[in-house]
């Protein structure tokens, strides 16, 4: 199964729809976003063009329309989480939250084999431990070019896609 991994898109229908599209393309049925979607409106979006599950932290850029989550996510399946969330996929035990500093002291507590996190916009990865910490960049292409990452939960590889490199 691939997962899709995606942050800090801050608005950018453009670099979202490419990424959609790319989810389509793979049949991806499940994202994984770490935060900074921008608005409410980008929410709706998301959720408007994707079919499968989406598992979403809140960050920084969030919490003005906090409200309006739940409303949007009544009819759709997208599980909210407010400091940050966990599941198991392809059954493997994962965190995803924002901030670095949280994600770090997450793969640490031992719990998880995978944390994802957003927030500085720059791609990186590391073990620590039985833990990997990873951030997917970001979408939104601010600060770096704009990625995101899909994890092959078969064999625990991750691509980092680049979104301007995407039809």
């Amino acid at each position: 199964m691939k997962v899709v991994i995606i942050s800090d898109i801050h608005d950018n229908a453009v670099n979202l729809k490419k990424v959609l599209d790319f989810c389509a393309r793979e049949k991806i049925e499940t994202i994984i976003c770490c935060g900074d979607l921008g608005s409410a409106e980008t929410l709706k979006y998301l959720s408007d063009n994707f079919s499968g599950t989406i598992h979403l932290a809140f960050g920084n850029a969030d919490w003005s329309w906090e409200k309006e989550y739940a409303a949007l996510g009544k009819h759709k399946d997208i599980l909210f989480y407010k400091d940050f969330g966990e599941a198991e996929i392809g059954q493997k035990k994962v965190a995803f939250v924002h901030y670095p500093k949280m994600a770090k002291e997450l793969c640490q507590s031992g719990k998880y084999g995978f944390v994802f996190h957003g927030h500085t916009h720059k791609p990186w990865e590391e073990n620590t431990g039985q833990c990997k910490i990873l951030n997917p960049g970001n979408v939104a292409g601010t600060f770096y070019a704009p990625t995101f990452a899909v994890w092959e939960t078969n064999s625990d590889k991750f691509s980092l896609i680049r979104v301007h490199e995407l039809k």
